[in-house]
């Protein structure tokens, strides 16, 4: 039966990219549908990585925006100063993001719980202060902008939105993938080991530190892909855009949290269910009056939070094992 529900989850997932991968051909190819398509991706992707270190492990990152804005602003930079391509930016980005990972998990790895979080809050509240204060480097509050190049593959550059579209759609099969393997690993064993307790997990021989610092490090690094594909899709960000808490850091956590923390299909249907929702709040009620998007949208997320804590994935039901039938006691016999 395990193997069978295994399966089935295979089957769907492969028929979901099948069928997001024929999207721009049935829609508009210019139109607001095929951009909101590949924004929610893009945020399912993102929460993906969010999910390694928040859904695995359960350490509650409110600063993974920091990582996104270092893939943003190194590939962006790195291509208006130097001319380097993005794709090589988009790299560099991961590359300087897991290092920043390294590092800040040295101090905040010692924290439990909202001390954690309030940890790496502050780390991307420091890099929003900065990206705001370095003009000279980062545009500072202006912001930075990806010239429109027309279409230059090489140079990460389309004219049609379906080009960035299924280069989303690619990174999130490539996020999902890398949590698949490390979900199913033994890296994924001792994350939930700690997860459901960390000192136990000590004393029966994890070398939980390292555990969570390869979570970590790999969720910045993947995190930070997203950001640069980002900049690359909107062509244009700001510190307060990219790096504030109620941007990037929470709308990842709450897809991966209303989608199912660790698992992989929660933060696609988390993304799927919310971006639009989002949207949609923001098209038809923002005029009606101020705030009146957000608190409508605010109150469907603490219903759907309510309904079912666990998230939407804890719908989908649970796989019983075979019982075992019980041996036969042949009469006259030994039992």
């Amino acid at each position: 039966m395990i193997l069978r529900d295994k399966k089935l989850k295979f089957a769907i997932f492969v028929l979901f990219f099948l069928a997001a991968a024929a999207l721009p051909w049935f829609v508009d190819p210019r139109g607001h549908v095929l951009r909101l398509a590949a924004m929610a991706l893009l945020f399912a992707a993102t929460a993906q990585a969010w999910n390694i270190v928040g859904g695995l492990a359960n350490q509650i990152s409110l600063g993974h925006a920091a990582f996104f804005g270092i893939g943003a602003y190194t590939s962006t930079l790195l291509f208006l100063r130097f001319g380097i391509s993005p794709w090589i930016g988009l790299v560099a980005g991961g590359f300087a993001a897991a290092i920043m990972a390294a590092l800040l998990s040295i101090p905040t790895f010692r924290l439990k719980g909202h001390y954690f979080a309030l940890a790496t809050l502050a780390f991307a509240e420091v890099m929003r202060v900065i990206a705001n204060s370095w003009t000279s480097l980062s545009g500072g509050p202006v912001g930075l902008t990806v010239p429109f190049l027309g279409t230059q593959p090489l140079n990460f550059a389309f004219r049609s939105v379906a080009s960035y579209y299924w280069i989303i759609l690619a990174l999130l099969l490539v996020v999902s993938a890398v949590f698949y393997v490390l979900a199913n690993g033994a890296t994924g064993y001792r994350l939930r080991a700690v997860r459901e307790d960390e000192q136990a997990a000590e004393v029966a021989g994890v070398d939980t530190f390292r555990a969570k610092l390869t979570a970590s490090v790999i969720s910045a690094a993947l995190t930070a892909m997203c950001g640069t594909v980002f900049a690359q899709f909107t062509f244009f960000f700001d510190p307060d855009s990219i790096f504030a808490l109620q941007g990037i850091s929470i709308r990842m956590a709450m897809i991966a949290i209303v989608g199912g923390l660790g698992t992989i299909g929660g933060p696609i249907i988390g993304a799927l269910f919310l971006i639009p929702l989002e949207d949609y709040a923001n098209a038809y009620l923002s005029s009606k009056a101020a705030g009146m998007s957000q608190f409508v949208f605010g109150l469907i997320l603490i219903g759907a939070i309510l309904v079912q804590p666990r998230g939407i994935m804890a719908f989908w039901p649970k796989a019983k094992p075979k019982a075992k039938p019980l041996p036969q006691v042949i009469e006259g016999s030994r039992p």
